[in-house]
């Protein structure tokens, strides 16, 4: 598992490990890895033109010591002091003695330098940087940004919010971002995960909590959540999920939710609505009934909303029950507030970032410049777990804690129904017994795999994602 932790959690943890080394260790610890990343970048760093965006911070520190190291193997590197006065005393004495040059203090000359340089490494400001980079570091960032060379963030790229993802002005994007000790919040969630590129975790041996700020499952934790029958399970002991989804006039939301659901392991699905019909016909397997959600039989789970239209009945009705229940689509616009928040059994809400804002009286740039407080935001608003679909999905906790943050997203599951397939897998997690934060990382995880296995070579809409979650579940087990 990937772990984010606040910037205050990292600041003790350097503080502490400072205190037990050498004056300066730390530093070359973070230069060192740096470097090797640099180098391995170029492939060839002999003749090799680089350039050192220069902060006054710690930052600009381990870009003056790495600069001093690639400088030493044949790179031509040349460092640009934003503010002169305060750069690294040490580092920039380590630059020049192993032969690296400082620019002339123009904007004209860096900007110059930038555009013929092979790679750009940003040092400007560290992870207690806010509200984007002031003119001159900013026209360097575009510089950057439009020139040929790569450019490697140290720690973070400079401009983002370290602590929340949150983009307030002008920041570099970044090919590579090489950070040190562990994962910063900023890395993992967009929009500043965007502007990171391909993240390098460093070891310089930080002591850190067990629990951070930001948790991103792998494989591995994923395999170890997935439900696995028994040589004694039934399609009861596996779980069996309720859909109470779809209408008239959205009949294929039911058909995609069920889909999920039964393809997201579920012993059985039993649906429940005016589609069933159109269920049937694809899903011969599926227990439908047409008395509501109370004379359906008995669910671990239930799955209300997508497709629902106006039917805020059935979707009282649905969280009326004592069993787990997934909010999706029309369902987060029906449900009743102080229903949900009064709700004793785990409820799981998976809004888009449209419905966030209108569940949260904002605007829907807001939810997405912000989306790790939105998230949490929700989740305490209505006492239930919060899914918030997106670029990268988050799930944050009734309770609090560490909010999941989902890797495996692509921009292909951008298409119509691809929610409501979701859902059902989420769904069939929830009624095999998986705690809701669990039920909606795991959903959200194999929903991505899925996405990218479908979308390989075409696109593909819900139906082609939904056929590949069996793959997704194979890739992790195996």
């Amino acid at each position: 598992m990937r772990t984010a932790y606040s910037v205050e959690t990292v600041r003790a943890a350097e503080r502490a490990l400072m205190a037990r080394l050498p004056e300066g260790a730390l530093m070359q610890r973070a230069a060192a890895g740096l470097a090797a990343a640099c180098a391995e970048l170029l492939g060839r760093v002999y003749g090799s033109r680089v350039v050192l965006l220069v902060g006054s911070g710690d930052n600009g520190g381990d870009a003056l010591y790495a600069g001093a190291r690639l400088a030493r193997r044949g790179a031509g590197v040349t460092a640009v002091l934003l503010s002169p006065e305060r750069a690294h005393a040490g580092g920039l004495a380590a630059l020049r003695r192993a032969g690296g040059a400082v620019a002339a203090n123009s904007a004209a000359t860096a900007e110059e330098l930038v555009e013929r340089a092979d790679l750009v490494v940003d040092g400007i400001v560290g992870i207690g940087g806010k509200g984007g980079l002031r003119p001159g570091a900013a026209a360097l960032a575009e510089a950057a940004e439009l020139s040929r060379a790569a450019v490697v963030a140290v720690d973070l790229p400079s401009g983002v919010e370290a602590g929340t993802g949150e983009v307030l002005g002008a920041a570099v994007r970044a090919d590579l971002t090489v950070t040190f000790g562990t994962y910063k919040p900023g890395l993992l969630v967009d929009p500043a995960r965007e502007y990171a590129g391909v993240v390098r975790l460093v070891d310089i041996g930080l002591e850190l909590p067990g629990e951070g700020e930001l948790e991103a499952l792998q494989h591995a934790d994923v395999a170890r959540l997935l439900p696995v029958p028994g040589a004694e399970s039934d399609k009861y002991r596996r779980g069996v999920v309720g859909i109470a989804a779809g209408s008239a006039r959205y009949p294929g939301a039911a058909v995609l939710a069920v889909s999920g659901a039964l393809r997201g392991g579920a012993g059985a699905v039993r649906y429940v609505g005016p589609a069933g019909d159109a269920v049937i016909a694809r899903f011969p397997e599926t227990l439908v009934s047409d008395r509501g959600p109370a004379k359906a039989g008995r669910v671990q789970a239930w799955v209300t909303g997508p497709g629902a239209g106006e039917d805020a009945a059935t979707v009282a009705e649905v969280l009326g029950t004592d069993v787990p229940v997934l909010l999706d689509a029309d369902g987060l616009r029906l449900a009743d507030r102080d229903t949900v928040r009064g709700r004793t059994a785990p409820t799981l809400m998976t809004p888009h970032a449209g419905e966030a804002a209108a569940l949260l009286g904002v605007r829907r740039e807001e939810v997405e410049g912000r989306r790790l407080a939105a998230a949490r935001e929700l989740a305490a608003v209505y006492r239930a777990t919060v899914l918030l679909k997106g670029s990268t999905t988050l799930v944050a906790d009734a309770g609090g804690g560490a909010v999941r943050v989902n890797p495996t997203g692509t921009s292909w599951l951008a298409t119509a129904g691809s929610g409501d397939v979701l859902s059902g897998l989420a769904g069939s997690l929830l009624a095999a017994g998986l705690r809701a934060l669990d039920a909606g990382s795991t959903a959200a995880y194999l929903h991505g795999l899925a996405g990218r296995f479908a979308a390989q070579g075409a696109p593909a809409g819900a139906h082609e994602v939904s056929e590949q979650i069996p793959e997704a579940w194979r890739d992790v087990r195996y």
